[in-house]
């Protein structure tokens, strides 16, 4: 009995680690949307934004400093993003299809060039953690986790700020008439939200896995858009809805370890994807998105 409750105890200790890639892709993506702009190119960004954290822990020896490197780099891309979907009026399904494809070509070339192979890195230095229940995970990553989506829904639902973004995905031309720079506020918006995408990959990188693959992101990055329509674009709820995925995914971890069965144990790989379809088609037919989501605004 105690074995089965410490068991159950790691497990929900466990998911907080998994939670805060999913919290921060999915709060940014919140954001995005809400000023009008989607953009399926978080998986992308999460990996070149890991990336780049490696490689400057790898050369610096500091994952704190590879961290806030990797969240630059987002935050470069979301800018980049923002103004091709923004300015240049551009498809952003297709764009964000783009910044997943390069990311992979990217990915496997500086892996080949600094760690001489294209599949993974060597060790990296992680981020300090602490230990409960016999799980480690790092207090940046709670402070983050917490933090994040709780400032996110204060500035969106509570804030000037907040309202003019919105505005800017429910209506744009009402909000241009009201002297709203429609364009500067996406691109901005974008480029803050590419931030939280480049946490997201570099604490994937340096505080749950502590080396980066090609195939580090797994699909956390669509997770994250399921996650926006289950939460219908709240990021406190997003926050829940992440640590039910991150609880997820460490059950599937532990279950391969308890079966140990050639083939059932990897069938529980699938655990978190069930999981987001089921969610998706359970809540995502009562969400709303944003008016103007997705669509090119033209001025008139």
């Amino acid at each position: 009995m105690v074995s089965l409750v410490n068991l159950v105890l790691s497990i929900l200790v466990g998911g907080l680690g998994p939670a805060v890639p999913l919290a921060l892709a999915s709060v940014g993506e919140i954001a995005t949307e809400r000023s009008g702009i989607v953009n399926i190119g978080i998986e992308g960004m999460m990996l070149i934004s890991g990336l780049v954290a490696a490689v400057a822990t790898y050369y610096t020896g500091s994952p704190l400093l590879g961290l806030l490197c990797g969240g630059f780099m987002g935050f470069l891309l979301g800018l980049l993003f923002g103004y091709v979907s923004a300015y240049l009026k551009a498809n952003q399904i297709v764009a964000g299809i783009g910044v997943n494809l390069l990311a992979v070509g990217v990915a496997v070339a500086v892996l080949q060039a600094i760690w001489g192979g294209p599949g993974q890195s060597s060790s990296l230095p992680t981020l300090s953690s602490i230990c409960v229940a016999g799980v480690c995970f790092s207090p940046y990553g709670l402070l983050l986790l917490i933090c994040i989506p709780v400032l996110a829904y204060y500035v969106l639902e509570r804030t000037a700020l907040g309202l003019i973004v919105k505005s800017c995905g429910e209506d744009p031309r009402a909000a241009e008439a009201m002297g709203v720079p429609v364009e500067l506020v996406q691109c901005l918006v974008t480029g803050c939200a590419g931030f939280l995408h480049g946490l997201a990959g570099s604490y994937l990188v340096l505080g749950y896995i502590g080396r980066f693959t090609r195939t580090i992101t797994a699909g956390r990055g669509f997770i994250a858009l399921a996650i926006v329509v289950i939460s219908n674009w709240n990021p406190v709820a997003a926050l829940i809805a992440s640590y039910l995925f991150g609880v997820a995914e460490v059950t599937s971890l532990t279950l391969q370890v308890v079966v140990g069965a050639p083939g059932v144990a990897e069938l529980f790989n699938t655990l978190p994807y069930v999981a987001a379809i089921v969610a998706v088609a359970v809540y995502g037919v009562r969400a709303k998105a944003p008016a103007w989501l997705g669509r090119i605004f033209v001025r008139e």
